[in-house]
């Protein structure tokens, strides 16, 4: 009797025993099932960041390009002065100066300066300096055109007819506005750079000590007035 019972007993136990064990398997295997779908989701999350990261990227890409395609066509002076309906007329016009040709260049040189972030007075003050709105002007040294740039410094911005007054005032912007940025915004320093060159400027560690260099300034500071007044006047009018 003892025997019967201790081997139903031991039945009973093999048996609870492998209905555990069955349980605890099943337990593992949807526990591994759940990891496996874990790492699943996981990874489909990790394909969307990633696929999301490169559609970023690709945007600033190409938001990159575009803006330097256009930033380069419109630092090419050639480009620029075509944007002058004016500059269509005639590739070269006839040697024009004093008021009529300020006049006649005033909207090209606004479009101009405002491209390259330049108050447009600044600049119709550096042309009155230099050259007085003589298209043909040429200065002992060599320099050319209204906005007086050295021929190889013309060449170097992109310059291809710098008796052409849309070519050399578009050449003449870019180049003060590489002083402006070269010397940290300083308008004066950028001056002093675009008169008596650059390295100059860096050897002196600041206004050479020239005559005409100091002079040139307050020239241009002087016509810079006058033209900053006539220009709120006619916004006032406006």
């Amino acid at each position: 009797m003892f025997i019967i019972f201790f081997v139903q007993l031991r039945m009973v136990f093999a048996e609870n025993t492998i209905k555990l064990s069955e349980k605890l398997l099943n337990n593992f295997n949807f526990i591994k099932m759940k990891s496996v779908m874990n790492k699943k989701i996981i990874n489909q999350i990790l394909a969307v960041k990633l696929l999301y990261s490169l559609f970023i990227a690709v945007m600033i890409l190409g938001v990159a390009l575009v803006s330097n395609g256009n930033n380069q066509m419109a630092m090419n002076p050639k480009m620029l002065s075509k944007l002058d309906p004016a500059s269509q007329t005639e590739q070269r016009p006839p040697s024009i100066s004093g008021r009529k040709a300020e006049h006649l260049y005033h909207m090209f040189i606004i479009q101009t300066a405002n491209h390259y972030q330049i108050d447009p007075a600044l600049i119709k003050a550096i042309i009155m300096a230099e050259s007085g709105y003589n298209t043909k002007a040429v200065s002992n040294r060599g320099a050319k055109g209204l906005m007086q740039l050295m021929p190889e410094t013309a060449q170097s911005l992109g310059v291809e007819d710098i008796f052409n007054p849309h070519q050399n005032i578009a050449g003449g912007v870019q180049y003060f506005k590489q002083m402006v940025n070269r010397f940290n915004g300083d308008v004066r320093l950028a001056l002093a750079a675009y008169n008596a060159g650059s390295r100059n400027v860096r050897n002196y560690n600041g206004i050479p000590p020239f005559k005409a260099t100091h002079t040139y300034i307050k020239k241009v500071f002087k016509y810079y007035q006058i033209y900053k007044n006539q220009m709120g006047e006619e916004i006032d009018r406006v």
